[in-house]
């Protein structure tokens, strides 16, 4: 009888061999436009990236065949805004339109239909809540916007907290949130929305990167109410134009912009159980001013800027796994 030694991880019950998170290169079958400032949703089994500076194709990968189609290009320029998915169409929100650092919010709000392959512009939004940069999610079948700048990159950063129900098209004022925070994306653990990261972009007096944030606020949609989450819980790498995602039941914060010439390549996650931070894989391409998206348990992150700023644009695809 042959005796079968195990590594010792295995004998302690933790095999790592093919179980480790890592970030992997997606080798799709052709490529896509290089973006930045855009953001992507997924829709079905495709990813779709949209927008970002200058005027750019919505494309879609087929995340089975690994083949991206270009679609109809939006109607207007649009950056700085985090996509979502909305009755199985895409909806773009609270996003900006022209050039650093006065970028300009779109005053409507911009819908397209996969079914349909056409874009179309929706309904206004109320003019004294524009802004961009904005944290946009979905829950219960309504829209919710978290903070944001009205004037680029230049000032007036808010608070603000809106309701957006689309079926009625109604708009409704929620308590603001604890601090103004710009550049930021939102995540959903449950009832509850996370805002972890952000900067307050003052191009004004000139501080914008080294303006981030440390603070995790918290919004429970049972209670009504915001929190901060204590200092022990705060961001461990503070970044701005990060993507949040929710994945395995934590809030995902990848890549990001600060002072430092490469785009940052960390991905942290929250563990809202227990208000901890883990440090995950790092990306094999730091990138920022792009969306990540959840499909089938992996979490894939398209394009953004190499290095702070405006560039490099990247069109490359990583999956962790």
């Amino acid at each position: 009888m042959k005796v079968r030694y195990l590594p010792l991880l295995c004998l302690l019950g933790s095999c790592l061999t093919g179980q480790a998170q890592t970030w992997q290169p997606v080798v799709t079958q052709n490529t896509c436009s290089t973006r930045h400032e855009n953001a992507a949703t997924l829709i079905g089994d495709s990813l779709y990236a949209v927008g970002g500076r200058g005027m750019k194709p919505l494309e879609a990968l087929n995340l089975k065949t690994l083949v991206w189609q270009t679609l109809p290009t939006p109607p207007v320029e649009m950056n700085h805004f985090q996509a979502i998915t909305y009755n199985g169409e895409l909806y773009v929100i609270c996003a900006f339109q022209g050039k650093y650092p006065h970028e300009t919010p779109l005053p409507n709000i911009y819908i397209y239909s996969p079914k349909q392959g056409k874009w179309r512009t929706g309904p206004e939004i109320p003019k004294e809540r524009l802004r961009g940069s904005a944290g946009v999610v979905v829950y219960k079948n309504k829209i919710y916007l978290a903070c944001g700048i009205t004037d680029g990159h230049y000032d007036g950063h808010v608070a603000w907290f809106d309701e957006y129900d689309p079926k009625a098209n109604s708009w409704k004022r929620l308590p603001d949130a604890p601090r103004t925070r710009d550049h930021i994306t939102a995540a959903m653990v449950g009832d509850k929305l996370y805002l972890a990261g952000g900067r307050n972009s003052t191009a004004r007096i000139n501080k914008v990167l080294e303006t981030t944030i440390a603070e995790v606020d918290v919004y429970d949609f049972k209670t009504g109410r915001w929190e901060t989450l204590p200092a022990s819980s705060n961001i461990p790498t503070q970044r701005a134009g990060a993507t949040a995602v929710t994945q395995g039941g934590k809030v995902w914060i990848i890549g990001g912009e600060t002072v430092q010439l490469l785009a940052h390549n960390e991905a942290e996650a929250l563990d809202p159980k227990t208000n901890k931070w883990t440090a995950g894989p790092t990306l094999k391409q730091g990138r920022h001013g792009t969306q990540a998206v959840v499909h089938d348990g992996k979490i894939y992150i398209v394009a953004g800027s190499a290095n702070h700023g405006g560039g490099p644009e990247l069109n490359t695809v990583e999956v962790m796994k």
